[in-house]
């Protein structure tokens, strides 16, 4: 069981001068180690001190070019390019609500722009990187693909790269539509499955499960095709897809 000592008391016995002396050492020892290692930070700081501050400089560069970059020319080129595309959304717009030579037209106009405006082709080059230049990837890719200038339909396509709920399953599925009417059924079913598997909800998922699935029929494929309409029914069950499945699977199951 541990004493208690009185401030100024002295070791009676050996025993307690030895602990005394050991404890004192011990102290000594721990002040010594404390001494070498703020000698020894010291002496790293000096003899590196220059490439530390270099490091953090070059650091402190970086993050002001980034912000410098954001602030001066990202957000102005956003609010530019945002301001281009109104005028090519209406064309593409008014193109929707359109039928015959003046819906081409009016795509035409949307790719290429007017009124003194950029078109969605334009905006996609001169501001890339921007998110209204993602768009205007999207939009130029339907207009051409509604023109029927499929390759280019797919190349506009390709380059949409947006993190979004419809547009990115849609970018992906309107490729698969671009290789059918270019007669080539392998690789559109290859893009309706990706646009399926892209996102789950209930408007591009079944919609591409049946592009897949019929033009998995025209392949001679009825495995495939069975796969994806039995999905539709298990799973999008409310989905208009859902009404017609039972009438592709006929098909499918003759195969």
């Amino acid at each position: 069981m541990a004493s208690y000592k009185k401030r100024g008391y002295k070791p009676d016995n050996k025993a307690e001068r030895e602990e005394k002396i050991e404890s004192e050492s011990t102290t000594a020892e721990v002040f010594s180690t404390l001494d070498e290692g703020a000698s020894s930070t010291e002496q790293f700081l000096s003899k590196y001190q220059k490439p530390i501050f270099g490091v953090i400089i070059a650091i402190a560069v970086v993050i002001l070019a980034f912000l410098g970059y954001q602030k001066f020319i990202q957000e102005p080129n956003e609010a530019e390019a945002a301001n281009e595309m109104n005028q090519a959304q209406q064309y593409f717009n008014s193109a929707i609500e359109s039928t015959g030579t003046q819906q081409d037209s009016l795509f035409t106009r949307s790719l290429q722009g007017g009124n003194g405006k950029f078109g969605f082709e334009d905006i996609s080059s001169n501001y890339s990187g921007t998110k209204a230049g993602e768009l205007a990837n999207y939009y130029a890719g339907i207009a051409h693909l509604n023109i029927g200038n499929y390759q280019e339909a797919i190349d506009y396509l390709d380059k949409f790269n947006v993190d979004d709920e419809i547009l990115t399953p849609l970018a992906k599925g309107s490729i698969g539509d671009a290789f059918l009417q270019l007669d080539q059924p392998e690789e559109a079913l290859g893009y309706f499955e990706k646009a399926a598997k892209m996102r789950t909800n209930e408007f591009t998922t079944p919609k591409f499960l049946m592009k897949a699935a019929v033009t998995a029929i025209s392949l001679k494929d009825g495995e495939t095709a069975e796969k994806h309409l039995n999905r539709i029914k298990d799973e999008f069950p409310n989905s208009e897809e859902a009404r017609n499945a039972d009438v592709y699977l006929g098909q499918a199951e003759v195969l």
